[in-house]
């Protein structure tokens, strides 16, 4: 195993983004809720407090004892600094004014090693109500900024820190030297965490797993669920069953397209024409969890049947990321769900199968590098992210053959356009949504009353937050034109300028 680093979590919506910037020091890193710290290995050699958005001062608070990591270099940022400071007999009281946003750096020592080499003036991004007053005498302040006089400390003779600001969020200018200082030069960290190794350690342990057993395993044509197909074949070869379905959700002429894309791949697939199945499902569900629930409920059947013409399947693969995992075990339990997984939950239990998660433990920045050592298309590993219940989520209200139709040639329009004037990898999602209204226009000299369609296309680094793209207004206009001449039952075309939050980048 790797060495690695334990992220220990209260709360903090910063709390992957510390993970993430660990992992491009090449180090590996796990995050846990902070009431439920994993047992102490030897291969873990540091361990990260996270921020929060409670008070030390509340009852109940997150709370963690960090003498039972014995000599183990910690770092708490923001309310784990706060807690350490507090529970060794420093003031944390409320700040006078919120401080939130950009500060400066007015001291830094820069004998201390967690500071090497950052610069005095270096711009700090702060966000907390709470303030470090004062500490112990066993303390000693290490930076400070205009309204900050606790920006960072050292525990004397430990290697037990805190800092108040955020070094994992972009607007800390240096905040990866300072993660580096403490990863590697205080935790001793060895940056040997690569894709390659990865690939390496997750085949071997595959196929140990594994053995002569088959696993059967639900392909989308996506980044997640294709990286882990081609890692168990490498482990097991044939004895990886995939199987593709479509569930006449899917985009204009994707269904050939993966299934001859993963041919080439040497994947053992089979394609299972499942529309009529769909759409009797559907039939008049305008509610978008309904319409979720029941192509998960129509996808769990169909793939239950088919898995079970194949003799002795043991195992269920899937292309279940990190976040995933994370998100399902939060610090107060599972957050509030503001829509379905489209990752289908029941199938395991329906089954009766292991399952087996090769990429678990990825982010999908991550899934996309190791991919691309795998050798796989680049392609397939630039795709958009596209939901699992496909369009029947992109179409509000009811599902028609019919409304899938003109949408799949919108959506053609569109992801073809952004890809001939080389847009398509500079956003990170786009599609098109069939809106539940009509409206008047005018098409030669005839009144129509069509349909309106809407453009969503967002700029992201892992979907957890979104911009919306600032496509040019001449391609937008091109594109509009093609849609509303081409497509029959459009005749007009909107262009979704929301961002993630408040909205969701999908709109079911």
């Amino acid at each position: 195993m790797s060495q690695q680093i334990l992220i220990l979590d209260f709360g903090s919506q910063y709390t992957q983004l510390i993970a993430r910037r660990v992992r491009e020091l090449n180090v590996y890193c796990e995050i846990h809720p902070f009431n439920k710290i994993p047992t102490i290995t030897p291969d873990i050699k540091g361990i990260i407090l996270s921020g929060s958005p409670c008070s030390v001062r509340d009852q109940g608070s997150p709370d963690v004892d960090i003498k039972q990591f014995g000599n183990l270099p910690v770092l708490g940022v923001c309310y784990g600094a706060q807690l350490i400071a507090h529970k060794s007999g420093g003031q944390v009281l409320p700040s006078h004014a919120r401080e939130y946003g950009r500060a400066k750096l007015t001291t830094v020592d820069h004998h201390n090693e967690l500071l090497k080499e950052i610069a005095i003036d270096g711009q700090v991004w702060m966000s907390h109500a709470d303030t470090i007053a004062s500490v112990p005498d066993t303390f000693e302040i290490i930076a400070a900024t205009p309204s900050v006089k606790v920006a960072a400390y050292k525990v004397k003779g430990t290697q037990v820190y805190g800092i108040q600001f955020h070094p994992e969020v972009t607007h800390t200018i240096q905040g990866k030297e300072l993660l580096r200082n403490f990863v590697v030069h205080i935790c001793k960290c060895a940056q040997d965490w690569t894709p390659d190794q990865f690939v390496e350690a997750t085949v071997a342990d595959l196929t140990k797993k594994l053995g002569n057993d088959k696993v059967v395993m639900a392909l989308s044509g996506g980044v997640d669920s294709t990286v882990a197909a081609i890692l168990v074949h490498k482990a097991i070869g044939k004895n990886l069953h995939c199987i593709f379905v479509d569930n006449g959700l899917l985009r204009k002429d994707e269904f050939a397209q993966v299934l001859d894309s993963y041919k080439h791949m040497g994947l053992n697939i089979k394609g299972v024409d499942a529309k009529d199945k769909f759409y009797t499902a559907l039939k008049d569900l305008t509610d978008p969890e309904d319409k979720r629930k029941a192509i998960g409920k129509t996808f769990i059947d169909v793939f239950d049947e088919e898995s079970h013409l194949i003799q002795d399947v043991k195992w269920l693969g899937q292309g279940t990321i990190y976040p995933d995992i994370i998100e399902s075990v939060s610090v107060k339990g599972p957050s509030v769900t503001i829509k379905s997984h489209h990752n289908v939950g029941g199938l395991p239990a329906k089954m009766k199968l292991k399952v087996v998660e090769p990429l678990n433990t990825l982010f999908k920045d991550e899934v996309r590098v190791v991919g691309k050592t795998l050798g796989i298309d680049p392609a397939i590993l630039g795709r958009h992210p596209f939901p699992g219940p496909g369009l029947g989520i992109r179409i509000l209200g009811d599902i028609t053959a019919d409304k899938v139709r003109i949408l799949q040639e919108v959506d053609s329009i569109f992801i073809g356009g952004l890809r001939e004037h080389g847009l398509y990898d500079k956003v990170w999602q786009a599609g098109a949504m069939l809106l539940p209204v009509q409206s008047v226009g005018v098409m030669g000299d005839e009144r129509t009353y069509e349909r309106v369609v809407s453009l969503r296309a967002v700029t992201s680094t892992d979907g957890m937050t979104a911009d919306w793209a600032h496509l040019p207004y001449e391609f937008l206009a091109n594109v509009s034109s093609d849609i509303i001449n081409k497509v029959k039952g459009v005749n007009r075309v909107v262009y979704d300028i929301s961002s993630k939050p408040p909205a969701t980048i999908e709109w079911e």
